[in-house]
């Protein structure tokens, strides 16, 4: 007997997902544990594995589409099987995203209807703003488009080389023609604001989820802020010694990131997180590591940092950023962090303030080095400094918790050598 298959929670915060592409298409015959999809979700781009057997009759939401935790996306049953009475020829709660200009928008259900004329409701043609500004850039006249979406809605493949269309500006036959043009003629204002108009973005599911969380932090978390200027000279000699010696490159990242799992084992009181009924001081140093893709920001897991060198921090943070740009990080990786830190000195920063990332207690901002002059004894002569800011959960860390950890890392990182030690 067919059944629907809904979507399935694929990580613990998920409410919804966004269907990226399909694997299986309708007719095709599907296995228990079969790849159906791939689904972008508030952690991670998931495989979507079927729990049934048999012949995907019906796929509910194209790619695409964004579905709620519950909603059917598909149904699944014998070959020839009908589908009626089950979804009733649509699809609940799948809402394709609107694709911005210059991007394909995701195809749309299609009725038996196909050559439907075009669909116009109070006096408006049906389509979707992207496809509007479409037409514009096209010079079409939806008006004269025949809509294939359902419904007679028009999408963007209506406007392609099989589409009924006319030019919306035709030239007047009153209009005199011009013996000569010696200049090209300007541009109108209209076409030209047009042409500049804002660009809408649909939310992406790690923008939203970027979104979501950073609102809650700072609106349920006291954050307060400590910074400390430290002098970067002898961890900058290490790191060229390091690399003149090695095949492998280590980065600033690198050994500020074992600096920082050193400063926790020794100051454990800001490698805690705030609940309801207590405060949980972890004894594990699990380092949340912020990473820039190109729809944000993701924070993969460094597990037992304090207890691997710094070669091995730098091959693993190099195949969490490889893996967090393919979008194939699992929830496992980006699960369970004690302590966050975010590096935006390679980008030219001196300074910033992170938000923290919960239910973490605190995490550390670092800044570039930056050549400046500096005192040593009663001479003035090059030096290297790096500014640190610690945000801090004020539920969970005091002032003097915090100075202290800071006061840790100084050390560390002003002898670095204790880096190789660990």
């Amino acid at each position: 007997m067919a059944r629907v298959v809904d979507m399935p929670k694929l990580s613990p915060t998920m409410e919804e997902g966004q269907i990226v592409t399909w694997h299986r298409k309708e007719g095709d015959a599907v296995e228990v544990d079969d790849l159906l999809a791939e689904v972008e979700t508030d952690k991670a781009t998931m495989e979507f594995r079927s729990f049934d057997r048999g012949t995907l009759l019906k796929v509910l939401a194209p790619a695409g589409s964004m579905v709620r935790l519950g909603d059917p996306v598909a149904v699944i049953g014998k070959p020839g099987e009908s589908t009626e009475g089950l979804v009733s020829g649509t699809r609940a709660g799948a809402a394709p995203a609107t694709a911005p200009a210059g991007v394909d928008a995701p195809s749309e259900a299609m009725t038996p209807a196909t050559t439907a004329p075009v669909l116009v409701t109070g006096g408006r043609v049906k389509a979707s703003p992207y496809v509007r500004k479409l037409a514009r850039e096209r010079g079409l006249d939806l008006l004269t488009v025949h809509g294939s979406g359902t419904g007679g809605r028009i999408v963007a493949r209506d406007l392609d080389g099989g589409a009924v269309a006319t030019r919306v500006t035709a030239p007047s036959a009153a209009a005199p023609k011009p013996t000569s043009v010696p200049f090209a003629a300007p541009v109108s204002a209209t076409v030209a604001r047009e042409a500049r108009e804002s660009v809408s973005k649909p939310l992406s599911m790690m923008r939203r989820t970027i979104a979501r969380r950073l609102t809650e932090s700072k609106r349920d978390v006291p954050h307060f802020y400590l910074t400390i200027d430290v002098d970067a000279g002898a961890l900058f000699e290490l790191r060229a010694r390091l690399n003149a010696d090695l095949d492998k490159k280590i980065s600033f990242n690198d050994l500020v990131v074992k600096a920082v799992s050193i400063a926790l084992v020794r100051a454990p009181e800001v490698n805690a997180q705030f609940t309801p009924e207590a405060l949980v001081y972890h004894r594990r140093i699990d380092l949340s590591i912020a990473i820039a893709v190109d729809e944000g920001l993701v924070t993969p897991v460094l597990r037992d940092a304090d207890r691997k060198s710094v070669v091995e921090i730098s091959e693993e943070i190099q195949t969490l950023s490889a893996r967090a740009r393919d979008k194939k990080l699992t929830v496992e990786e980006m699960t369970g962090g004690t302590f966050s830190i975010s590096n935006l000195g390679m980008f030219g920063i001196d300074e910033f303030a992170a938000v923290i990332n919960p239910p973490e207690g605190a995490i550390l901002a670092v800044g570039a080095i930056r050549a400046e002059p500096v005192v040593r004894g009663d001479a003035v002569v090059p030096g290297k400094r790096m500014k640190l800011t610690l945000s801090c959960d004020h539920r969970v860390v005091d002032g003097a918790v915090g100075a202290k950890f800071l006061a840790e890392l100084r050390k560390v990182l002003e002898r670095p050598l204790q880096i190789l030690a660990h």
